[in-house]
C-alpha cells in the first residue's frame, strides 16, 4: 500500500499506492471519478453551486486549527490519514498542506451536513483505532508507522480485503473520496494538475478535418438548414 493516491511519500519511506479496485488510483484519476460527483455529494449534503463550492474552499483554508465537528484526538486521527493518502511530494505539497481536514471539518459541521455521513466517519475512526489496539494495544496515531500501513493495507484494496474487513474498507473508501476532493479543490491541487482553466485560445482553427469525417460532418453541411419532414 502507498502513501498517497499515487507516488509519493509522507516520512521519506518507500510507499506503495493506494488504489482502487482495478488497480493504482493516480491523483488524476481520481479527479476523473469525482468530477461527476460535486465535493459536497461526496459529503452527503444537498449539492451547492459553483460560488459555494469556492466559498467553502476559501472558508477552509482560511479555517482555524481548532476543529468544529472532529474531537481532538479525532482532529490528530484525520491529519495523520489523509497524509497517508497525498502526502507531500517532488510535484506538490501534501493533504494537510491543502487544508482538507479543515475542508472536513468544516463541512460536516455544517447544519445542513448528512447525519448519517457524520456518524460514518466518526464510526470509522472509532473502528480505525479499535482495529489498531485489537492488534498493537495502541492507538492508529500512537501506532508506529508499519503498524499503521498494516490496518491500512488491509482496507485500501476492496477486492483483496477479507470479509471481516468490510467496515474498515466502506470507511476508507469513503474517507479517500473526501481527500480526493479537498485536496483537489485546493489550489495545491488546482496547480498540481496544471489545470488552466476558460483560456482564451486565438489561433483555434476549428475542428480538425479528421475529426469532421470520423463524424461523417462538414462545416457546409452544418451550415445548411434542415427541412421539417412532411407528414
Amino acid at each position: 500500500m502507498t502513501d498517497r493516491v499515487d507516488d509519493g511519500n509522507l516520512t521519506g519511506a518507500p510507499t506503495p499506492t493506494l488504489s482502487n479496485n482495478d488497480g493504482p488510483l493516480s491523483r488524476r484519476t481520481a479527479l476523473k471519478i469525482l468530477g461527476a460527483v460535486p465535493a459536497a455529494a461526496v459529503l452527503g449534503v444537498p449539492q451547492p453551486n459553483t460560488a459555494f463550492v469556492g466559498a467553502t474552499v476559501a472558508h477552509a483554508a482560511a479555517a482555524p486549527v481548532a476543529p468544529k465537528f472532529f474531537t481532538s484526538h479525532e482532529w490528530k486521527t484525520v491529519r495523520v490519514l489523509v497524509d497517508y493518502i497525498i502526502p507531500t511530494d517532488e510535484r506538490s505539497g501534501s493533504a494537510t498542506d491543502a487544508k482538507v481536514p479543515e475542508y472536513m471539518d468544516y463541512l460536516l459541521a455544517e447544519k445542513d451536513a448528512n447525519v448519517n455521513t457524520q456518524i460514518a466517519i466518526r464510526g470509522g475512526l472509532g473502528w480505525l483505532d479499535t482495529e489498531c489496539q485489537r492488534r498493537f494495544q495502541k492507538t492508529f496515531i500512537d501506532a508506529t508507522d508499519a503498524q499503521r500501513r498494516e490496518v491500512l493495507d488491509d482496507i485500501a484494496f476492496p477486492a483483496k480485503a477479507k470479509p471481516e474487513m468490510s467496515h474498515g474498507v466502506t470507511f476508507f473508501n469513503r474517507f479517500r473520496d473526501m481527500t480526493a476532493s479537498g485536496f483537489f479543490s485546493s489550489s495545491i491541487g488546482w496547480q498540481d494538475l496544471k489545470y488552466m482553466g476558460n483560456v482564451f485560445n486565438p489561433g483555434y482553427d476549428g475542428c480538425p478535418p479528421a475529426a469532421l469525417e470520423k463524424l461523417g460532418v462538414s462545416y457546409d453541411l452544418m451550415k445548411t438548414r434542415v427541412k421539417p419532414q412532411e407528414k
